[in-house]
């Protein structure tokens, strides 16, 4: 049998409701970037499940975006494209975190922990070279993805609006993260793991019904 549009469009809805709660789930349970947790077994396992988080989330977003391609209009495109840049680029650091480094605390502990600076913003003591312009574009597509994806689904009235909307301004209020501990701060991501499973189970509602 073919795969239909309608089928797939479930999967996709599937896939970003998943990816949300993966990405709720990882917040709490991340190690703190030092040196000594990058060999634990928490840490392997924590950004195992980070690299699937952007896997759902690349082929839920594209759903999303599909299921409303035309209504989103360019605004809609420049946050999708926003987004999927920020699952991709994390998708990246963190297998470097998950295989590279811990093959590196003993022989480059300096890289490590600039490498690791990058994400809990502690700095680097070393030069990282592109390395770190890769953590401020992955900053900077996750904040304005978020918006300007969240106002262009809000204005095309297909999927929930109030998940929409809530994704724009989780984003924004990822923001305050650099006001609180780094610890403190993944709370901030909590709006944003939400809004992409709502948005997800939004989506496989929708095509249930229709199906």
């Amino acid at each position: 049998m073919k795969p239909s549009a309608s089928a797939l469009l479930r999967l996709a809805g599937l896939s970003a409701l998943l990816a949300g709660i993966l990405f709720i789930v990882i917040q709490p349970l991340h190690p703190s970037e030092t040196l000594s947790s990058v060999t634990t077994g928490r840490w392997a396992a924590v950004h195992d499940l980070t690299i699937a988080m952007c896997v759902f989330g690349v082929f839920g977003i594209m759903g999303v975006y599909a299921r409303q391609v035309k209504e989103a209009g360019w605004l809609g495109l420049i946050g999708f494209l926003l987004m999927i840049l920020w699952f991709v680029l994390t998708s990246a650091a963190t297998f470097v975190e998950a295989f590279v480094l811990p093959l590196l605390t003993a022989d480059a502990p300096k890289f490590v922990e600039g490498f690791l600076g990058l994400s809990s913003g502690a700095g680097s003591e070393i030069d990282l070279g592109p390395l770190a312009g890769a953590g401020v574009l992955s900053a900077v597509s996750y904040l304005l993805g978020g918006l300007l994806f969240g106002i262009a689904l809000i204005r095309a009235r297909i999927l929930s609006r109030w998940a929409a909307g809530l994704l724009a301004v989780g984003a924004v209020a990822s923001l305050a993260a650099a006001l609180l501990p780094h610890e403190l701060g993944r709370i901030m991501a909590v709006p944003v793991g939400a809004a992409l499973a709502w948005l997800g189970c939004s989506l496989w509602s929708e095509r249930k019904g229709k199906a």
